[in-house]
């Protein structure tokens, strides 16, 4: 009972340590948010139940944060991290499931904070973080449906599931992974219909984003099938270069993953029993949606980006600790222990130490000067609030997010909608200074190489 509390006080402690430090050093280093939480940022200003590139979750929950905090960048930081915390708390606790040592399921968890997902790319919130915990919660309930056949854990594996197609349609690699595993179970007689209760909470929360895709032409489909690049006809490129680019990012990605795996694994001869429930649904939730997405990359020649990849290796600690638990030699424990803390530590060492020496990322832009600069001037000319900005994600964005009124962002480049703002709303447009000094009929001047347009009520 000891060795329990000790290790759940050591989990409980590097959860803590895990958001503080990931809190911290991006507030301290950077100088402006990442441009995907920007991007979400701009997006939330006007809810919706879809937006251009992605569906609405990640702009729900930046949205949410904003209203209590305002826009102080640390919080922003944080949300990603109590994602983070949500997410490795249910890989222990569905870990538990496995494992009657709970020394095992904590090292399932610290293998995957070695994985660059869970450490470097985790402050800057956006739709791959933010499909994390549902990944988790929808792994965790499958396997209690499949294990309990309870009314209550297929409903609410049908409810996270659609909160993580709602944050990214790549989710459903997850899903159609863990469908197969069920209907190899029901064909061979291992689980019944049950199951099907997943379906009425999963559609009912799907149901509103459904009709926003009908009525929005099914904007967000089209914007997802073109960032795969599946329009390049070489096929030599796309259908053999790209499945071979993204095993070798694979790799490179998970090698502080095994160095920290063969620390404590004696030997890596295995025998697989395939027909073993638990090593099935291990498959299915963590290996199966890789083949998967690489299966697709090599018959479709789809470009697979790196980032992508976020949630796919939250159960691959488990998957070889449960593998090789009877390999693992618990007293090189020290020894395992000493090389996460260097790769915990040696992380936010190397985020900072590249925030605070290169100075042409987008977390460099002068987000806020340029909205002081932009309220002055409004604020010295005409009597109105700003209510909208309009131009793209990142200077428009940046606008919305910092000016004092907290304006709605349009995109009016790109929106063919008429009458977007009445005479009395107060109108900033950002952009091309070369486009705009020819449009502007009105407050027009340049700041860091931007034109900025202004329509309001003048004193």
């Amino acid at each position: 009972m000891q060795t329990i509390k000790n290790i759940n006080k050591i989990l409980i402690f590097f959860l803590i340590s895990h958001v503080i430090i990931w809190t911290l050093i991006p507030s301290i280093s950077n100088n402006n948010l990442p441009l995907d939480t920007i991007e979400a940022l701009a997006w939330s200003s006007n809810l919706d139940w879809g937006y251009i590139k992605h569906p609405p979750l990640s702009a729900w929950f930046v949205e949410i944060f904003y209203r209590i905090f305002g826009n102080q960048d640390w919080s922003y930081y944080l949300l990603s991290q109590i994602f983070m915390l949500i997410s490795f708390f249910y890989v222990f606790k569905f870990s538990k499931e496995f494992f009657n040592n709970n020394l095992l399921g904590l090292i399932s968890v610290l293998l995957i904070e070695a994985i660059y997902f869970y450490n470097f790319t985790t402050p800057e919130f956006n739709v791959n973080v933010c499909q994390l915990p549902f990944w988790a919660l929808t792994v965790y309930y499958c396997w209690k449906g499949i294990k309990q056949n309870d009314n209550l854990s297929w409903l609410m594996f049908g409810f996270f599931a659609a909160l993580g197609v709602l944050s990214k349609y790549l989710f459903f690699y997850l899903l159609f992974s863990l469908d197969i595993l069920i209907i190899y179970l029901i064909i061979n007689k291992k689980l019944g219909y049950k199951f099907l209760f997943s379906l009425i909470s999963f559609i009912l929360v799907l149901l509103p984003h459904i009709f926003w895709l009908i009525e929005n032409d099914y904007v967000t489909l089209t914007y997802a099938l073109h960032r795969t690049g599946i329009e390049d006809t070489n096929f030599l490129s796309s259908h053999l270069m790209n499945p071979v680019i993204f095993l070798g990012k694979q790799i490179g990605i998970l090698i502080p993953f095994f160095v920290m795996l063969l620390c404590i694994v004696s030997k890596f001869k295995i025998k697989f029993k395939f027909k073993e429930t638990k090593l099935l649904f291990l498959i299915a939730s963590s290996i199966l949606p890789i083949i998967l997405i690489l299966l697709t990359s090599f018959l479709l020649g789809m470009k697979i980006r790196t980032m992508w990849m976020t949630p796919f290796y939250l159960f691959m600690g488990v998957f070889f600790v449960y593998i090789f638990q009877n390999k693992i030699i618990l007293k090189k424990i020290k020894y395992f222990f000493s090389i996460f803390l260097i790769f915990f530590i040696l992380s936010p060492i190397t985020y900072f130490y590249i925030s605070a020496t290169k100075t042409n990322k987008r977390t460099d832009y002068p987000g806020k000067k340029i909205a002081k600069i932009v309220q002055k001037k409004w604020d010295n000319n005409f009597k109105n609030k700003i209510v909208i900005v309009g131009g793209d994600e990142w200077h428009a964005g940046n606008l919305s997010y910092h000016l004092q009124s907290r304006p709605r962002w349009d995109n009016i480049f790109q929106n063919k909608k008429n009458n977007l703002f009445n005479e009395n709303d107060g109108f900033v447009l950002i952009g091309n200074s070369d486009i705009l000094i020819k449009i502007c009929e009105t407050k027009f001047f340049e700041v860091e190489n931007q034109g900025v347009c202004m329509i309001g009520q003048y004193k």
